[in-house]
């Protein structure tokens, strides 16, 4: 459903200030607006509880456990058996577990290693990997992964959000141009009538003759015409920018005709996208989300890349139990009453490690190239934004300069005409090269304004603190 925006909806905490019948929307309002509300910064959010989700998930496998396993058969009044063996273990950091057990076997058909004291047999140990698993296992390179995914996690919520202000402020500052073209062509066909109302009052006191107004005629057609398609663009330039604008239950806006932009936007930018006050000398590359993101994923392929080499090593596992009847008596646990054993796995050729070795390595050289190239090409990108803007102020100063110097000459022209000393057409030639001026000004302005835009995505800035 959408929603008009109008003068009466002052909920929408636009702070939108009055005049007469227009409403204007600033920049920063808008951007506000677009921080608050737009699914696509709410959906970024949800990449950081990914992360925590899935941090949460690999501390799991540091949880002691409880195993209880139960077996029992009976048949004709016979039972032939009754096991119970329940287990806790205690995982730790490194390739050690600790363990304690309880066993209590009953029946008439048990083979002789499983008979056990009548209370049951209690035992405390130890699991300890000893080549494989040992500096670096499952639990554990899980563990730091996670960690660095999540930490990537809020780098790419960065960047996403980075990301859709980026596109919002494009969106605005087209707005902002179709505006102020509309503008333009609106008023220059008011002069166009102008004149045209005079020939004609001309005509009809018997000064000039009617073909006189044919000239006058087809420069307000001109006019109109022009200024249509400016309604046209600014229209779809509108709804551009009502996919930006949402209220809190994610509904949509949609904006009404009588709100403007803010023409003075080029003065407030810096501090909306919170620029301001970046020198090219002290933006600091490592502080950028991308690189940030790159970095984590780099340091997660080598804690993969780690595991993988320490499978080439044998699988020792050794365990060792203190056993007891007695387990209320400390003193009852000792090397004398001990169950022990030895697990040694070795593959022959190690074809699967050495090839998935091989990958890991070749995963990891993959990000880190991506990781050297990308900070070259924001480094780069970043000092020719910085040039553009350094042109941008001296093209502005320029187009500003030849606007005033074209109206200078049609006021002229306008002038001498009222003396009888010019014509219509070098008024509408003169008029004409002031509508390119200031149409050129205009596309000047907002190339300045998306360079500013393109200065804050370079720069990886999320305006939204958390």
């Amino acid at each position: 459903m959408r929603i008009a925006l109008s003068l009466f909806i002052g909920f929408l905490s636009f702070g939108l200030a009055f005049a007469q019948d227009t409403i204007t929307l600033t920049f920063d309002e808008f951007l506000g607006q677009v921080k608050k509300n737009h699914p696509i910064v709410k959906q970024a959010n949800l990449t950081l509880r990914i992360g925590e989700a899935n941090f949460l998930r690999s501390r799991g496998g540091f949880d002691p456990k409880i195993e209880i396993d139960y077996d029992r058969k009976e048949f004709k009044a016979t039972e032939y058996y009754d096991r119970l063996n329940a287990s806790f273990k205690i995982p730790t950091w490194y390739g050690l577990e600790f363990k304690g057990n309880y066993e209590r076997n009953q029946g008439e058909f048990l083979s002789s290693p499983e008979v056990l004291p009548e209370d049951g047999l209690y035992s405390a140990g130890v699991i300890m990997a000893l080549g494989q698993g040992f500096w670096i296992n499952e639990r554990m390179a899980t563990l730091k992964m996670a960690k660095f995914f999540l930490e990537q996690s809020k780098a790419d919520r960065d960047l996403l959000v980075n990301q859709i202000l980026y596109f919002a402020a494009l969106a605005y500052f087209d707005w902002l141009k179709a505006y102020r073209e509309q503008q333009v062509y609106s008023t220059f066909l008011e002069n166009a009538n102008f004149r045209l109302n005079g020939l004609k009052s001309s005509v009809l006191q018997g000064e000039i003759a009617a073909i006189d107004t044919v000239e006058a005629k087809i420069a307000t057609q001109d006019r109109a015409l022009n200024l249509e398609q400016a309604l046209v663009e600014l229209t779809n330039k509108r709804l551009s920018l009502s996919n930006f604008l949402w209220l809190g239950d994610n509904i949509p806006v949609e904006l009404q005709d009588n709100i403007a932009p803010d023409l003075e936007a080029k003065f407030g930018i810096d501090n909306a996208l919170e620029i301001s006050g970046i020198p090219l000398d002290s933006f600091a590359l490592e502080a950028h989300p991308k690189i940030r993101s790159l970095g984590f994923k780099i340091d997660g392929l080598q804690v993969e890349r780690n595991l993988t080499a320490n499978k080439l090593l044998p699988k020792i596992d050794l365990e060792y139990n203190f056993l007891s009847a007695t387990p209320e008596l400390i003193n009852s646990f000792s090397t004398g009453a001990y169950k022990g054993g030895l697990r040694f796995v070795f593959p022959l050729f190690l074809r699967k490690e050495r090839g998935d070795l091989k990958l890991a390595n070749f995963r990891l050289s993959d990000s880190e190239f991506e990781f050297d190239n990308t900070q070259v090409e924001i480094r780069n990108e970043v000092l020719a934004i910085y040039n553009e803007l350094d042109s941008f102020e001296r093209q502005n100063l320029l187009i500003e300069a030849i606007v005033y110097n074209y109206n200078t000459l049609l006021v002229a022209e306008e002038r001498k005409f009222s003396f009888g000393e010019s014509s219509l057409f070098l008024i509408n030639t003169r008029e004409s090269s002031l509508i390119n001026a200031k149409l050129k000004e205009i596309g000047i302005e907002n190339k300045f304004l998306h360079t500013k835009a393109k200065l804050f995505k370079s720069l990886g800035i999320n305006p939204i603190k958390s």
